[in-house]
C-alpha cells in the first residue's frame, strides 16, 4: 500500500476547487491510458462542494463523461430521491448535468427497492454488482477504482464504517449494511476497508477544526479499528486532502508547503 501524502489549503473552498481540479486531471490521465475512468464518490460538505466546484469550472468538459464509471462509498440507506442521499445530492450537484451515461452509475440500492428494507441483502446487491464489473486483471470481485474519495468524521469513520463497529472488522465482504450507525440515519450500506484498499488512488478529503485530532492520530499510526481512517489506503495513493484547520495538530514534519 502506499505511503500517505499530505496536502494543505487554505480554508475548505480552496480545498474544494483544489481537489476538483485534482479531480479533472486524474480522470482524463485515466481516459487517456485506457478509454474510460472510474470514481469512488463521497458526500459531506467537502465531497459535494468538490462537485459543484467541477460542475461550474470550464475545466469540467475536459473529461469524457459518458467514459466514467461513477460509484459510491456508502450511501444512507432510504428511498430513492430522498434529498439526505449521497446519490440525490451528487445528481443535483454534477452528474444531472454533465452528460454521464446512467447505465455507468452505480447507485446503491435504495430502501424502496428490490430488497425493501433490509441492508444486508442490499449490501450484497451493491456487492455484485461491483464483481459484475471487475475485470482479470483486477484480480477480485471489485473493480481497481482510478480514484477514490472519502470524508472523515471527527472520531474517525470513513464511509459508514465506524470506530470498533462490525463494520471495521470485516475482511471478507465488500460491501456491508450497517446499523445503530451514531450519526443519523442509523441504517446505511457501506464499501469495506478491503474495497478500499482495491483503489488506485484513495482522497480523504477533510476539513475543519473539528477533525483534526482524529487526522493527526490516523498519520501517526492510529489503528484501523479504534480509527477507520487509517485503514483506507490506496494502491498507488493516499492522499490526505486538507484545509488548515484540519492540519492544525499535524506536526511540522507531516506539512508540506501551504497551497
Amino acid at each position: 500500500m502506499s505511503t500517505p501524502q499530505v496536502v494543505v489549503h487554505s480554508n475548505a473552498d480552496v480545498l474544494a476547487a483544489a481537489l476538483a481540479a485534482r479531480l479533472v486531471t486524474t480522470l482524463v490521465d485515466a481516459q487517456t491510458a485506457k478509454g474510460s475512468a472510474s470514481v469512488v464518490l463521497t458526500g459531506g460538505g467537502v465531497g459535494i462542494a468538490l462537485l459543484e466546484q467541477l460542475r461550474s469550472s470550464p475545466a469540467c468538459y475536459a473529461v469524457d463523461w459518458s467514459r466514467v464509471d461513477v460509484y459510491f462509498g456508502d450511501e444512507r440507506f432510504l428511498p430513492t430521491g430522498d434529498p439526505e442521499r449521497n446519490e440525490t445530492q451528487a445528481r443535483l450537484a454534477l452528474l444531472d448535468h454533465v452528460g454521464v451515461d446512467p447505465e455507468r452509475v452505480f447507485a446503491m440500492p435504495a430502501s424502496d427497492g428490490p430488497d425493501g428494507d433490509d441492508p444486508e441483502a442490499a449490501a450484497r446487491r451493491y456487492a455484485a454488482v461491483l464483481a459484475g464489473q471487475a475485470q482479470p486483471e483486477d484480480h477480485g470481485s471489485v473493480p481497481r477504482f482510478d480514484v477514490l474519495m472519502l470524508g472523515m468524521g471527527g472520531e474517525g469513520h470513513v464511509a459508514s464504517i465506524f470506530p470498533e463497529s462490525p463494520a471495521v472488522h470485516e475482511t471478507e465482504r465488500s460491501v456491508v449494511g450497517v446499523r445503530g450507525c451514531p450519526k443519523p440515519p442509523p441504517t446505511r450500506i457501506s464499501l469495506t476497508l478491503p474495497a478500499i484498499r482495491q483503489a488506485a488512488q484513495v482522497w480523504l478529503c477533510v476539513a475543519g477544526e473539528a477533525k483534526a485530532a482524529a487526522v493527526q492520530l490516523a498519520l501517526e499510526g492510529a489503528g484501523e479499528v479504534a480509527l477507520p481512517a487509517a485503514g483506507a489506503t490506496g494502491q498507488r495513493r493516499t492522499l490526505w486532502a486538507l484545509d488548515r484547520s484540519a492540519a492544525a495538530r499535524l506536526p511540522r514534519e507531516l506539512l508540506p508547503p501551504l497551497s
